[in-house]
């Protein structure tokens, strides 16, 4: 079989090992990223077509004669028109669960930033505060421990479990909030009820019309002064606007993202505004991590080997 990976570089950074992958295929074309200019010339004549974030869009889809498989590098399958592929018996198959370590291990990592002022003292000690402090040590800023602290995830499939695992382990108390218009369940908290009880607000929830927006500027008010938000999930849950008001205004004590509604932020984002009194913005990495990125790789020549087989796995159309 001939394949091509139109955006290789999105997964690999030159740290993966892609010899299983190549193995897999008769020929494998590499590219690092690609153009919709380029997109024809490159897929027409393949029989699987792998990518991660390029759009392969109907009129494609049409034009490739060949084409039997697409691999999704990731779990999201917007990029590709799944109706179009069925209806040319094109198998179209992701990888599902290759970060849930990585970004619960992210979302700890952003609580404890938060909780301990990390960058604000890294930055005056870089800016020799703590030169000129007349104790041992420097304690310009609030620092505030996880033990005893409650917890509130929004979202409890397999990643808000894993966060929601790693906060018991530091003694936190874990609120499970259940989301609008979703049926009621004893065992979770309604979310307006769930915004008052929290120290921390952890978001794992997809995005969807009736997540779009859910942490507004009434969400803010409705939380602590004392309380941070987490939001490793999806740009366009919070309302960045008034996340920036809320940190301002001082509504909530401090915030960390992993996402944003445009991305890159190319035209600019209010969030990147380097005023922004404790606020954390991590570009979109939380999954990234070797082990995670090479699970992908693995679960992709899983795939082919399961497509090959005539049982396919992680089909999703």
């Amino acid at each position: 079989m001939k394949a091509v990976f139109l955006d290789y570089e999105s997964l690999d950074q030159h740290d993966l090992d892609l010899s299983a992958l190549e193995a897999s295929f008769d020929a494998l074309s590499l590219y690092p990223s690609t153009s919709q200019a380029q997109l024809l010339e490159r897929v027409q004549y393949a029989d699987v077509i792998m990518s991660n974030k390029v759009i392969v869009d109907a009129a494609t889809i049409q034009q490739c004669p060949n084409l039997k498989l697409i691999l999704i590098s990731a779990t999201g399958t917007n990029n590709i028109d799944l109706v179009q592929a069925r209806a040319q018996g094109i198998v179209v198959c992701n990888c599902q669960g290759y970060g849930t370590s990585a970004v619960a291990q992210h979302t700890l990592t952003l609580m404890l930033a938060l909780a301990t002022s990390l960058l604000q003292y890294d930055r005056a000690v870089q800016q020799g505060q703590w030169n000129k402090s007349p104790i041992f040590c420097l304690l310009d800023f609030p620092i505030v421990e996880l033990e005893g602290k409650t917890l509130g995830v929004l979202g409890y499939g397999e990643l808000g479990q894993a966060v929601a695992k790693l906060a018991e382990a530091f003694g936190m108390k874990v609120l499970v909030g259940s989301l609008p218009n979703r049926p009621s369940d004893s065992s979770r908290i309604p979310f307006t009820a769930l915004l008052p009880q929290v120290d921390f607000l952890s978001l794992h929830c997809p995005l969807t019309e009736d997540t779009r927006d859910l942490i507004d500027a009434k969400a803010f008010d409705a939380m602590k002064p004392s309380a941070f938000l987490i939001n490793c999930a999806r740009g366009g849950i919070v309302n960045e606007a008034d996340l920036a008001d809320a940190l301002v205004q001082g509504k909530i004590a401090g915030a960390a993202t992993d996402v944003l509604t445009v991305e890159p932020p190319k035209e600019g984002n209010v969030l990147l505004d380097s005023h922004l009194p404790n606020l954390i913005v991590t570009p979109h990495s939380a999954w990234g991590s070797v082990d995670a990125r090479q699970r992908i790789v693995q679960q992709m020549v899983d795939n082919v080997t399961a497509f090959k087989a005539g049982q396919p796995i992680r089909q999703v159309n």
